[in-house]
């Protein structure tokens, strides 16, 4: 098993686990900022250079992005999973059968994505109301920015492996440089070339390409069964399907998260522009401490993960507990600095006070709890990490979408407030954690009594 391994990647299964969770999960945290902040650099280098039907073409296609992309992406949980719980259980051959599968699954997945985005956006477009006037703009973006998917697939399937094997450092770098070409490229493209849209999507392409290169070629330089080799990329059945019982479940979650944004979005439009303008700067500065809350849970599902391989039972526990400590510590400090320093940080999207008064009531009743979503991500992560993957699905769309939706038809109509709508976050938060708790409880003692030594 000690070949699997090498000085920079993390040893999850020996030695103190709160400094290595602490180096584990800051790379994780920094790779999830600086996506946000080259997303941000792609919009304004559009928006400035482009003009506002650009802007508005690129901007009006990231809801649709999400919900094609969260399917196939949540399938990298799976081959994420498997990695850890073959690495911990030193099974070489399995751990192999897992990557070069995983891989072929990246590049079959981006090719089915390539053909949507080529034949079925502009009808999706359609439905969606996109206005005449950016719908071929909207739809150029789309299709050049899905002829790259095989590339993103492939970074965010090799990605999840090589975090699985305790390395985080070599996909931060890997991004750094991605983002830097990307800004370059945008700059060019659309200032020198003048290709407007085109241009940041054929950025992102390359970019995309760029780091897609280099998780691949630092996958082949690892040793024993995460080694990737080009002559061994296969596609075993058997494999695939495990992947996809434990991604798919994952996948589906996301896609129905996107679904009930939509329905939440729309009881914020009852209260006009300024709440809606108000609401969507709050919840760009809200992206920003849910990358964090998010690294905890990979953090918690890998940890956790490999150990579940090792059947290190009593290790697992103290994995967890440290980890949901360091999340609530985590969330609580993030949570009041955004609460804080909300009105400078509102500021720098609108100078209109009223705007910056609705953002603040987003911030005060969602990223002050905040913690208690990165609560419920861990109980998730953990979960996972002992190979469960439909329990959490179906309680967090019971808990953290059916209930909101509940709570909008029940509750909010009798109040119809944006200070109650936001409530209904930490709500469902508070209550989908607990029966979290309660599932990860009954399933660690059942994995415990069927594998343990």
């Amino acid at each position: 098993m000690a070949g699997l391994k090498k000085k920079k990647d993390i040893d999850m299964l020996n030695g103190p686990i709160l400094g290595r969770m602490v180096v584990y999960t800051i790379p994780i945290i920094l790779s999830g900022l600086l996506q946000l902040l080259f997303n941000a650099v792609d919009m304004v280098v559009v928006g400035r250079y482009a003009g506002e039907e650009a802007l508005a073409a690129v901007g009006s296609t990231s809801s649709l992005i999400n919900l094609l992309t969260n399917l196939f992406i949540g399938l990298s949980i799976g081959s994420n999973v498997l990695t850890a719980h073959y690495i911990g259980a030193g099974r070489e051959k399995e751990t192999s059968q897992v990557v070069h599968t995983s891989m072929m699954t990246a590049i079959i997945s981006g090719l089915i994505m390539t053909v949507i985005g080529f034949f079925v956006v502009k009808p999706i477009l359609v439905l969606m109301g996109s206005p005449k006037d950016i719908l071929p703009l909207s739809v150029l973006y789309l299709r050049i920015y899905f002829f790259g998917m095989p590339m993103m697939l492939l970074y965010n399937y090799g990605s999840a492996i090589l975090r699985a094997v305790g390395d985080t450092r070599n996909p931060l770098i890997f991004l750094t440089l991605a983002g830097i070409i990307n800004l370059f490229l945008n700059l060019f493209f659309v200032i020198v070339l003048g290709m407007s849209v085109a241009g940041v999507a054929w950025a992102t392409v390359i970019s995309q390409a760029v780091s897609a290169i280099l998780v691949m070629w630092c996958m082949s330089t690892k040793e024993g069964g995460v080694k990737l080799l080009l002559k061994k990329m296969t596609f075993e059945g058997h494999i695939f399907l495990r992947i996809l019982q434990i991604g798919l479940p994952a996948g589906i979650q996301g896609v129905v998260f996107s679904f009930s944004n939509v329905i939440i979005q729309s009881s914020i439009n009852l209260f006009g522009s300024i709440a809606m303008a108000g609401n969507a700067a709050a919840s760009s500065i809200e992206g920003f401490v849910y990358i964090s809350m998010n690294a905890f849970s990979q953090t918690s599902l890998n940890f956790v993960g490999q150990n579940a391989g090792a059947r290190q039972y009593d290790r697992i526990k103290r994995i967890f507990f440290t980890c949901f400590i360091m999340v609530t510590i985590w969330g609580l400090g993030i949570g009041l600095l955004t609460c804080y320093f909300g009105k400078n940080l509102l500021y720098i999207f609108s100078s209109d006070p009223k705007v910056v008064e609705a953002g603040l009531t987003r911030i005060f009743y969602i990223c002050g709890p905040y913690f208690m979503c990165g609560q419920m991500e861990v109980v998730v992560g953990a979960l996972r990490g002992l190979g469960v993957a439909v329990l959490p699905m179906i309680v967090s769309l019971i808990g953290a979408c059916a209930l909101r939706i509940v709570w909008i038809m029940t509750v909010f109509q009798q109040f119809k407030t944006a200070e109650i709508l936001y409530l209904s976050y930490p709500i469902s938060w508070l209550i989908t954690t607990l029966a979290h708790l309660v599932c990860l409880f009954f399933v660690y003692k059942k994995h415990k009594q069927k594998f343990g030594k």
